[in-house]
């Protein structure tokens, strides 16, 4: 081969590759000027909604997050984590694996704010049903738990207007709904301001001038052992006068100790949430009333605001940085049309 006809062949072998990699993408050459191409707006971020464990609460939960999926364009999980480690490692995982985005309801809000701030810093994260407000989490979606609190100690002056003996009974005070439920009825029991920020001792006494707290119990959402708890408590306090439940498993539960000890009627019960049994007992005057969430909405509103915000929309976040659920209280009056919507959400299919 001669010189010239070498020259021109190298020539040709370049002219040809840089054509094919011009063309690779898209089956010809590229264009000669203008933008690159950014993310389409209407593609689907990938979402996770990590719960704090498995109840019917979160049941209904997931049907909102189903209906929020579908109708903001997005794809989303729902984790259900058995406890505070499990959920830890749920986490984890999904930043490994990579999501736009976790809308979370942390077990231990104090303790998991290094794993929250981790996620914060790799994905959009939101907290819902539980705050994690010391973390870098963009929102907090859900009720005011204090102010729920303070509505079931108003049940409890309504059921039980003489005062008296009363213990509290809740899953785990870690989470800080629990906490300022807690807070919530004990001002209201013992007449005082906002202590919200705060924290009584658990294991002692509380005396008000007409409530005393006799205890708070914690049980790790076993109902099971909230049903001991109570009848440890009626059988130190033979003059107790009310049980107190903080979590949707406690009114049935506690309910179940009272019938046991043939106590029914004698000892009032006054609790959360919108468990069949429970709206059954305020059906059948066994209870006075429930303080519910919106468990539906928590779901829905959790994606709403998590695929605007994974799309770059953060017109969703409010200033305070709560996006507030009503809570509402429960009683035979108001219970048949709370009852009736209740089962239409649990029907909306998947």
């Amino acid at each position: 081969m001669s010189k010239s006809v070498g020259r021109r062949f190298i020539v040709g072998i370049c002219v040809a590759v840089g054509l094919a990699a011009l063309g690779c993408e898209g089956g010809g050459a590229a264009p000669a000027s203008g933008p690159a191409p950014g993310p389409a707006p209407a593609a689907k971020p990938k979402l996770a909604y990590i719960t704090n464990g498995v109840a019917p609460f979160w049941t209904i939960a997931e049907k909102g997050v189903r209906d929020g999926a579908k109708e903001y364009n997005a794809d989303v999980s729902v984790v259900m984590p058995g406890d505070v480690n499990d959920q830890m490692r749920r986490v984890e995982d999904l930043l490994i694996r990579g999501v736009d985005g976790i809308a979370i309801s942390p077990i231990d809000a104090e303790n998991q704010v290094p794993l929250l701030n981790k996620a914060a810093a790799k994905t959009k994260l939101i907290t819902q049903d539980s705050d994690a407000p010391k973390s870098d989490r963009i929102v907090y979606v859900g009720i005011d738990n204090y102010v729920a609190g303070r509505m079931a100690g108003q049940l409890v002056k309504e059921a039980i207007p003489a005062g008296g003996k009363v213990a509290i009974f809740v899953g785990r005070i870690e989470g800080d709904n629990a906490r300022k439920r807690r807070q919530g009825v004990l001002d209201e029991l013992l007449e005082r301001g906002d202590t919200s920020a705060g924290m009584d001792p658990m294991g002692q006494e509380i005396k008000g001038q007409k409530y005393t707290i006799v205890a708070t119990l914690t049980d790790q959402i076993d109902a099971a052992k909230a049903k001991s708890n109570a009848e440890d408590m009626m059988l130190a306090h033979p003059d107790l006068v009310g049980l107190i439940g903080l979590n949707a498993y406690h009114t049935p539960a506690l309910l179940e100790a009272l019938k046991q000890a043939g106590k029914k009627g004698k000892i009032q019960v006054v609790g959360f949430d919108e468990q069949d049994a429970t709206l059954q007992a305020i059906k059948d005057g066994e209870t006075v009333g429930t303080v519910v969430q919106n468990p539906y909405m928590y779901g829905k509103e959790s994606v709403r605001v998590l695929a605007a915000i994974v799309r770059g929309d953060t017109s969703v976040v409010p200033e305070n940085k709560f996006i507030a659920i009503p809570v509402r209280t429960i009683r035979k009056d108001n219970l048949e049309p709370f009852w009736a919507d209740l089962k239409k959400h649990a029907a909306v299919s998947e």
